[in-house]
This record gives structure tokens, C-alpha cells and sequence, in this order.
């Protein structure tokens, strides 16, 4: 099944009076369980298709139905709600509120739900937080401002937050990009982690070891997709053949 499905999906900015048109009848599918990078050169269009597939920015023409809702026709409320409690999002600039603890940034979301209110609600949270941190190796920095600790922790505590209402689907827009390779190798570590437990993920980069681990890698260029390579998913230690395979495809496109 579909977790997302995009339809001749056009974006235009007006900038002094003149259109920009960033994205181009942009055709795909994601499909439930799946984790698909996106790539292509500076200014083609892949984090504006991240934040428009997502519903963080309106779409200009065309269709993307999440979930098997047409999210063009949702109000903002409706679209915010659906933000809150089937997407998880993760950034580059990893944005934190800094009067906030680790755990107090994570549990928020999740706080801000319907399922986070109440005595019972906030310990089920509370718990949940908990085992994500656990998961992840943060437990300990918990009670750590955001300045307390290193770009590497910081970006899986963001994973945890992204995580805590049980998103059906992450959007992470260049979430290695940066941390250092040790970082960004336990970040990619904990996504395809997730992702083999059932979250749907779709992300942007620019790295090609970070693609080379995803399932499938779109390549977009002057606001449309020009084509995709299928990898499968990540088994055991063959990261350098997909390395190697994924490597000469985007010669060939150009990149």
C-alpha cells in the first residue's frame, strides 16, 4: 500500500513579480514501510518537495494524498494535526527549544496530543521517551541542556522526538548534514533501525553514503524527478557495493 502517492505536483514562488517554478509535475510513491532518499544539485528541488509532500508548505498545482487523505483539500488544522500524529520530522539545523532539557524537547509533541494528556497519558509518554532515548544511547543526557552535549547526540534526540507520537511516516532533511561521518554513521544507523521496524522514511541528501543505505534513491533536477535507482534493503555488510552501484547511476545522471 501507498503511504504516499504525488500527482503532477507543481510549486511556484513569485519573487519580484516573476514565477519561479521549483517544482515540475513531480510524479511518486512512497510505499508503507519504505525509506527513499532524494538527491539531486543544489537548488533542484529536494527539500522543497520534502516541505510540500509533508503539508509544511502549500502545494501550487497537482495532488499528494498521505495516508489515502488528499492533503490539498485538508484544512490547517486538519493538516497540523496530521503533522503532529503521523509524521515525525527531522532537520539539518537541529531545532530545539533551549529552556528545555533533552527529555523535555522529546516528550513536548507529545504532550501538545490528545494521547499526552492526563495522568495516564503523560506517563505512557514519559515511559515511551524513556525506551526511545534507551534505543538510541541518550538516556543518560536527559536532564542535559541542548548546549551539554555533541551534534551527534543532539540529532538523535531530535530522531526521539520525531518519533514519540509513532509517526506512520519521517521526513529528514539532510539529517546528517552536520554531524561529522562517526555521528552521521549512528544517526543513519538508528534510521534504518526504525525504519526495519515499520517507519515509512523519506529523506534528502546530498551525501551518497547516506543514500546508498536507503531502499530506493530518486534523482530530481530542475524541479522534476529524472529518474530512480532500487536498491532494497540494507543487509549485513554490503554497504560498499550499493556505495559503488548508486555511485556510477548518478555519473550517469549527470550529478
Amino acid at each position: 500500500m501507498n503511504q504516499l502517492e504525488v500527482r503532477d505536483l507543481c510549486k511556484t514562488y513569485v519573487v519580484n513579480k516573476r514565477p519561479n517554478n521549483v517544482l515540475r509535475n513531480v510524479n511518486l510513491t512512497v510505499e508503507e514501510g519504505e525509506m527513499v532518499a532524494v538527491m539531486g544539485p543544489s537548488g533542484s528541488g529536494k527539500s522543497t518537495l520534502l516541505y510540500t509532500v509533508s503539508g509544511m508548505d502549500g502545494i501550487t498545482a497537482g495532488r499528494v494524498t498521505f495516508a489515502g487523505r488528499e492533503i490539498g483539500n485538508l484544512s490547517t488544522g486538519e493538516m497540523s494535526k496530521i503533522r503532529l500524529k503521523e509524521m515525525g520530522f527531522i532537520f539539518q539545523q537541529m531545532y530545539m527549544l533551549k529552556n528545555l532539557t533533552i527529555y523535555d524537547n522529546i516528550i513536548l509533541p507529545a504532550y501538545q496530543a490528545k494521547s499526552g494528556r492526563g495522568v495516564e497519558g503523560r506517563r505512557e509518554v514519559n515511559e515511551r521517551a524513556m525506551e526511545l532515548m534507551r534505543k538510541l544511547g541518550i538516556a543518560e543526557i536527559g536532564e542535559n541542556d541542548i548546549t551539554e552535549v555533541s551534534g551527534g547526540q543532539l540529532q538523535r534526540a531530535c530522531i526521539c522526538r520525531s518519533l514519540i507520537n509513532n509517526p506512520q511516516m519521517v521526513f529528514a532533511d539532510e539529517p546528517t548534514g552536520a554531524l561529522n561521518q562517526q555521528s552521521a554513521k549512528e544517526v543513519m544507523r538508528e534510521l534504518n533501525r526504525i525504519n526495519r521496524e515499520g517507519t515509512t522514511i523519506m529523506l534528502v541528501t546530498h551525501d551518497g553514503k547516506v543514500a546508498a543505505k536507503c531502499d530506493r534513491v530518486l534523482y530530481i533536477e530542475d524541479g522534476n524527478i529524472k529518474g530512480e535507482i532500487r536498491l532494497g534493503k540494507l543487509k549485513g555488510e554490503e554497504v560498499k557495493d550499493r556505495e559503488r552501484k548508486l555511485t556510477g547511476w548518478l555519473w550517469e545522471m549527470g550529478f
